[in-house]
C-alpha cells in the first residue's frame, strides 16, 4: 500500500477520480490545517444553535401556555420539525464529505463527534444534532482540547442527551424552595459527570470512585440551556443557573475545589484535561482510529507525550500522528465502518452531493444512523462491529444499488487504481472486474472489494 494511498484513504475519506492526486502525501495532509474551513458552503443553509435554541424556547413557551389538551399537539409539531432540521443536517454532513477539500479534518470532525456522541434517539436531541457537529466540533476540532471539551459538555444537545438540564443540587436555594414548599424535585443527574470520566476524558479503569462522579455532577449544577430571561437572546446556547448550584466545596480525584459557582465545575474539566490518564485515553482512541484495533504501544505513548506536553494543543498530537511511522506501513489494519465505506464509495464515484432523506436512509440501511450510535459511548472502531456476514450482505446490496443508479457514466475499469493506487488494487480484484458482464457489475465488484472494504 503506497503513501499515497494511505493518504488519501487511511488518513482521508477515500480517493476522488476527479481530483489530482496529492505529489507529497505527507506535506498535503498537513496543508490541510490551513485550508480548513469550520463552516463551508454545504453547512451554510442549514440551522445553527442559536435558532435552534429559539425554537426550543418557543416549544417551551407554547406549551406553558396552551391548555393541557393541546400540549401534546404542540410538542408533536416540534419534534416533526426537529426531524426535518436532522435530516437537513445529515444533507449538510454528507455533501460535505463528499466535497471536501480537506478530507484529513473532515475525518477528525467525525472521530470527534463519535467521541462526544449524542443520540437522536432521545427525541429532545433530534433538531439539536446536527447543530452540535457544526457548532461545537467543528470550529474547535484544530484547536485544545480543552476547549473542544468545553464546546461539547456546554452544548444544547449534550445537555439534554445526558439529562444534565434537570439536574438540580440538592441543597441548591430552588430544592430547598421545593422543600419548604412541599413539592417534588427533579434532583441530582449523575449521567454527564459520569460520561465525561468515562468516555470523555479519562478513560474506564483509569481509578476514578463513585463518590467522585457524585461529587463532579454537584459541582456541574447550574449547568443547563437558557432561558427566556436569557441576557444575550438568540445567540444565548448555554447559561450557568447560580439556584440551581449545589454550595459548597467538591473534592474529585483527591484535589479540592472552594466553592465557585461555575467555576467549580471548569476547574474540575482544566484538571481532567491535564490527567495523564486522558492523554492515554485519547492517544489510545486516535491510534486505534487510524492505525489499528489493536493499537502499537508505543505510538500511543508518542501521542500521549504530545498531548501532555502540549497541554493538549489538538494539531500538535496529529502532526505527530502524521509523522509515525507506524502510521504508514503498508498493511490495510483497519475495516471500514459503514459511513467510511459510504463516503469512500460515492466519492470514488464522483457523486458531489446526495439527497438529505436518500443519505440517511443510506445510513439506516447499513446499520450505522448518523448521530444514533444508541449509547454515549458512541460506535465502536473496531472490525468486530461491522465485518458480520449480515452486514456484509447489506453491503453488496447497497453497491449493488449505487450501481445501478451511475448506470454507465462510471466506467469502474478505468477508476479502480485511481482510486486504489499505489499497488492496492490486486490482480485478482482487476481481473474480476476486468471479466464483468456490465459496467454495473463491474462497479460493484469494485465496491465490496476487500481492498476496498479496509483502509
Amino acid at each position: 500500500m503506497s503513501a499515497l494511498a494511505i493518504a488519501l484513504n487511511r488518513f482521508g475519506i477515500g480517493a476522488r477520480s476527479d481530483e489530482p492526486a496529492p505529489a507529497d502525501p505527507q506535506r498535503w495532509l498537513l496543508a490541510q490545517f490551513e485550508q480548513y474551513e469550520a463552516l463551508p458552503a454545504p453547512w451554510k443553509p442549514v440551522a445553527h444553535t442559536p435558532a435552534l435554541v429559539d425554537s426550543w424556547l418557543a416549544q417551551q413557551r407554547a406549551v406553558r401556555q396552551a391548555p393541557q389538551g393541546e400540549r401534546s399537539g404542540i410538542r408533536e409539531a416540534y419534534l416533526r420539525t426537529g426531524r426535518e432540521e436532522y435530516l437537513a443536517a445529515v444533507g449538510a454532513r454528507t455533501t460535505n464529505a463528499l466535497q471536501t477539500a480537506t478530507p484529513f479534518v473532515e475525518r477528525l470532525v467525525h472521530f470527534w463527534s463519535n467521541h462526544f456522541a449524542v443520540s437522536v434517539d432521545k427525541l429532545l436531541v433530534v433538531a439539536m444534532a446536527g447543530g452540535f457537529e457544526a457548532d461545537a466540533i467543528r470550529p474547535n476540532v484544530l484547536g485544545r482540547f480543552e476547549d473542544l471539551l468545553l464546546a461539547v459538555v456546554r452544548h444544547p444537545a449534550m445537555l439534554l442527551y445526558l439529562d444534565q438540564a434537570q439536574s438540580i443540587g440538592p441543597q441548591s436555594f430552588v430544592a430547598r424552595r421545593a422543600q419548604e414548599r412541599q413539592q417534588r424535585g427533579r434532583g441530582l443527574n449523575e449521567n454527564l459527570a459520569r460520561e465525561i470520566l468515562e468516555l470523555h476524558t479519562l478513560g474506564v479503569r483509569s481509578g476514578y470512585t463513585q463518590d467522585d462522579v457524585t461529587e463532579f455532577a454537584r459541582a456541574l449544577t447550574g449547568w443547563t440551556l437558557p432561558g427566556d430571561g436569557s441576557a444575550d437572546g438568540s445567540a444565548a446556547t448555554f447559561r450557568f443557573v447560580a439556584a440551581l448550584h449545589e454550595p459548597g466545596a467538591r473534592t474529585v480525584l483527591g484535589r479540592s475545589y472552594a466553592e465557585g459557582g461555575e467555576q467549580q465545575a471548569r476547574a474540575i474539566l482544566h484538571d481532567l484535561v491535564t490527567a495523564p490518564a486522558t492523554a492515554r485515553h485519547i492517544a489510545t482512541k486516535l491510534a486505534r482510529h487510524f492505525v489499528a484495533d489493536d493499537p502499537p504501544p508505543a505510538l500511543v505513548r508518542r501521542l500521549a507525550d504530545t498531548f501532555a506536553r502540549t497541554g493538549g494543543d489538538l494539531p500538535s498530537v496529529y502532526r505527530e500522528l502524521v509523522g509515525s511511522p507506524e502510521a504508514w506501513l503498508p498493511a490495510q489494519a483497519k475495516f471500514k465502518s459503514p459511513w467510511e465505506w459510504s463516503i469512500s464509495g460515492l466519492r470514488a464515484m464522483g457523486r458531489r452531493e446526495v439527497p438529505a432523506r436518500q443519505a440517511a436512509n443510506l445510513m439506516n440501511q447499513l446499520g450505522q444512523p448518523v448521530w444514533r450510535p444508541g449509547s454515549p459511548a458512541g460506535y465502536a472502531d473496531l472490525a468486530g462491529t461491522w465485518a458480520a456476514p449480515d452486514a456484509l450482505i447489506r453491503r453488496v446490496e447497497t453497491a449493488q444499488r449505487l450501481a445501478e443508479q451511475a448506470g454507465n457514466a462510471v466506467d469502474a475499469r478505468a477508476l479502480a487504481p485511481r482510486v486504489l493506487p499505489g499497488g492496492v488494487l490486486s490482480e485478482a480484484t482487476a481481473g474480476a472486474i476486468a471479466r464483468a458482464d456490465s459496467g454495473g457489475t463491474a462497479l460493484a465488484l469494485l465496491l465490496v472489494a476487500p481492498e476496498f472494504l479496509r483502509r
